[in-house]
């Protein structure tokens, strides 16, 4: 199945102009760029909230 998986790719490489693969490459690694920028932020938040002492911190008196 790899071997197979491999062949497909070589194929699509060989079709495919030089510049359209790079712009494949280039919005692949935008993908994954944003996808650990949403991870890491939802870590984050997800730590921020889950902090004990913000939580038992006094709230502002406020009218």
């Amino acid at each position: 199945m790899l071997g197979r998986f491999a062949q497909m790719v070589v194929g699509f490489l060989k079709r495919e102009d030089g510049p359209t693969s790079v712009e494949y490459v280039v919005l692949l690694a935008l993908v994954i760029v944003v996808v650990i920028s949403v991870s890491n932020i939802g870590q984050t938040t997800n730590s921020t909230y889950g902090n004990s002492q913000l939580q038992n911190a006094t709230k502002p008196s406020g009218s």
